[in-house]
């Protein structure tokens, strides 16, 4: 069986000595990058290797770019193999933050053509509530050959974003939170607000009270109402810098509701120009 958006804790630990799976752990704090690294030399689910966002994920900040922009394929692809990765591997990305990391290595991944890649639902914590072990040993990595086929009809740039909002041809929703949305509150970049006729969704919507994802049902549900009608395919996700936002691809994918798109630049990317529209408030 195939994994594609979720794994549940039980699922994961059914597969640990599984070959065919591997595991990466994607612990990142925003405010300390090395965090996540020590974490995971402290502790983390056997077999895992680790993933940095700033230094695997995502490629060198520019004066004209977001916060994290799209790593460079090759590079990626050349590292995934390094860590083992080939293409009939089942991948499980896990953090400690709801997911809310973990989703981009998801997303690289899946834009890099790999569909086998899930994202351990509940991450770390529910990893460790449901008894499951964790350890500081590392594993024998065998390198192998991955092959990236890369999609790039999953992402849009800002060029896009800017001919959107001439033509109303896309729906974007903002991942981030309520108060940097109407720009009540910026903790992370110079202007605040949001792109002129996008939507709020927080991505700790797509959660259920105990972490984890609401069911496909309930997302469906959340997300056609939110959607009012606009084909899933006319969506684009946005966030600060392109990673939370994978967390509602994610989920819509989950739903059931196929090719929605992601803005990598995000908002930290679109404020770089200061010809680009802002609007502030809800």
């Amino acid at each position: 069986m195939k994994f594609t958006t979720l794994v549940s804790a039980a699922q994961l630990a059914q597969h640990l000595d599984d070959p065919d799976w591997i595991i990466f752990d994607c612990r990142f704090t925003l405010s300390d990058p090395d965090s996540g690294r020590r974490a995971y030399q402290t502790a983390h689910i056997p077999g895992a290797r680790y993933a940095h966002l700033n230094d695997d994920l995502s490629s060198a900040v520019t004066a004209t770019s977001g916060r994290h922009p799209l790593p460079d394929p090759q590079l990626l692809a050349q590292k995934l193999g390094q860590w083992g990765v080939d293409n009939s591997k089942q991948i499980v990305v896990y953090d400690d933050s709801f997911g809310s990391m973990a989703c981009r290595m998801w997303w690289d991944l899946r834009w890099l053509g790999h569909e086998s890649i899930a994202l351990l639902d509940g991450g770390i914590q529910r990893w460790i509530r449901d008894g499951h072990p964790m350890t500081a040993d590392t594993s024998v990595i065998t390198p192998t050959q991955f092959n990236a086929n890369i999609d790039n009809s999953m992402w849009v740039d800002a060029q896009c974003i800017e001919e959107a909002l001439l033509s109303d041809k896309c729906l974007i929703i903002d991942a981030r939170a309520e108060e940097r949305f109407s720009g009540e509150r910026e903790v992370l970049d110079k202007v605040p607000g949001h792109i002129p006729g996008s939507i709020n969704y927080p991505f700790e919507d797509n959660l259920d009270m105990g972490g984890t994802y609401m069911s496909a049902e309930e997302l469906q549900e959340a997300y056609l109402d939110l959607l009012n009608g606009v084909d899933p395919q006319r969506v684009v996700h946005m966030c600060g810098s392109g990673v939370t936002a994978c967390h509602s691809v994610i989920a819509m994918e989950h739903a059931g509701l196929k090719g929605a798109r992601l803005y990598p630049g995000s908002w930290s990317e679109w404020i770089t120009d200061p010809g680009r529209p802002v609007e502030t408030g809800e």
